[in-house]
């Protein structure tokens, strides 16, 4: 049934395209190559404008429940879920912050004391200033 329907459903969709195509539009469009601006055409007096806005909304119906169904049909074949057998992770425990140990004595005392400077080897930094004795 629903292989049908499908099949049917494109082929109103192919319609609906040309028939909209076929409409002529502010500047003629292919309505106007089929006779839709003379009195003697195909599509009577009044010219293709009624019949093909006529024909637009029958197929735009026909396309409407068409989906319609196709909605239907697939809603009611989905048993389930995609999330059916996911299994939530187990919450991770939740540990209380350590706390925060302060030294209890510089690291260095001599270098924080010591109004000269250090550098990396421990040897005291030459100053740019020269020092008054």
């Amino acid at each position: 049934m629903t292989s049908i329907i499908i099949a049917a459903h494109v082929v109103v969709c192919l319609i609906l395209i040309v028939v909209i195509l076929l409409q002529s539009g502010s500047a003629g469009g292919m309505g106007a190559a089929f006779g839709g601006g003379g009195s003697q055409t195909l599509f009577g007096g009044s010219g293709s404008g009624k019949f093909f806005t006529r024909l637009t909304a029958i197929v735009a119906a026909i396309f409407m429940i068409t989906s319609i169904s196709l909605t239907v049909m697939s809603a009611h074949r989905a048993k389930g879920t995609v999330m059916q057998d996911y299994a939530a992770p187990a919450p991770a425990p939740i540990e209380a912050p350590a706390a925060a140990t302060t030294p209890a004595a510089p690291v260095n005392p001599a270098s924080e004391t010591s109004s000269e400077k250090v550098d990396k080897t421990g040897a005291p930094e030459k100053s740019a200033t020269p020092k008054s004795e």
